[in-house]
């Protein structure tokens, strides 16, 4: 299967204009959503703000956050002091084929936006993923959504898909992993609004929090290792997956693998969402 309008994702395109114009209109819909008719309020916003403007050379950034609404990417970048309209800085994201690339139109545009589309229930080692791979190989930005949907419970962060660790494994310079958590994007989109549908526009004089960790430590060589050892003689259902390089992981430690990194990315998010609630208190 080939890549989806990839030559509309790529700066060069019509000089990079389309992608400019893109990126200016949906960070003026960001901004005013976020900053204007709402209020958001940033916890260690410098610690973004500085991964995405200077981190060293080379290295590729990983944001995680929940997802609690179809409006979190762009708005969740929509705040006061973070360089919304910079096209080269935008981050690129994994977003749902099903819901974001349904015909050519919106294909194209979000293509523009830096989006990459992800098929659902199509596995860690689709195409798209590995485009995604090719964009950490450029020591790009990448956002991921690793709950894979929407969910607008404020409730405990779910399991997560493990798409986001095993591009963590597979990218030859290891990402920094940076941890976001999330709330009232759900009250300004609402899923069930009307008739249970959402509003036709985002709603207003609603309370954003937006709370930015610091970035997850992971000791790759100790825990591939560990993976090894402890996949070593059991047998697991084969999906056939290709073998990772340079360590040669074979399936199962594979899967031991992306499950302990995704559990210390979900535990990292989860006291995150306990950190929000006990500010709210305090």
């Amino acid at each position: 299967m080939g890549r989806t309008m990839e030559w509309a994702a790529s700066a060069e395109h019509l000089g990079g204009f389309p992608r400019r114009l893109v990126f200016t209109a949906v960070g003026a819909f960001a901004k005013a959503v976020a900053s204007l008719l709402n209020s958001s309020y940033v916890h260690n916003a410098d610690t973004l703000i500085r991964l995405v403007r200077s981190r060293p050379p080379g290295v590729p950034l990983i944001t995680v956050s929940n997802h609690m609404s179809t409006l979190d990417d762009p708005l969740m970048w929509g705040f006061k002091g973070f360089p919304t309209f910079d096209a080269n800085l935008g981050r690129w994201v994994l977003a749902a084929e099903d819901i974001c690339f349904k015909n050519a139109f919106y294909s194209y545009i979000f293509r523009l936006g830096k989006c990459i589309p992800i098929t659902r229930g199509g596995g860690i080692y689709q195409e798209h993923m590995n485009e995604a791979l090719e964009r950490l190989n450029d020591g790009a930005w990448l956002h991921t959504f690793p709950e894979g949907k929407v969910s607008q419970d404020d409730a405990p962060i779910r399991r997560l898909k493990w798409g986001t660790a095993s591009l963590i494994v597979r990218a030859p310079l290891t990402p920094i992993v940076l941890p976001i958590v999330h709330h009232g994007f759900q009250k300004v989109m609402p899923e069930k609004f009307m008739f249970s549908r959402r509003p036709p526009l985002p709603l207003c004089n609603k309370r954003i929090d937006i709370i930015i960790g610091e970035p997850i430590e992971f000791d790759l060589p100790k825990m591939r290792q560990m993976a090894i050892s402890q996949t070593r003689n059991k047998s697991f259902h084969i999906n056939g997956w290709p073998c990772t390089s340079p360590d040669v992981l074979d399936e199962a430690a594979q899967r031991c693998l992306y499950a302990t990194i995704s559990e210390q990315i979900r535990t990292s998010m989860e006291i995150l969402r306990n950190f929000r609630k006990s500010i709210l208190k305090s």
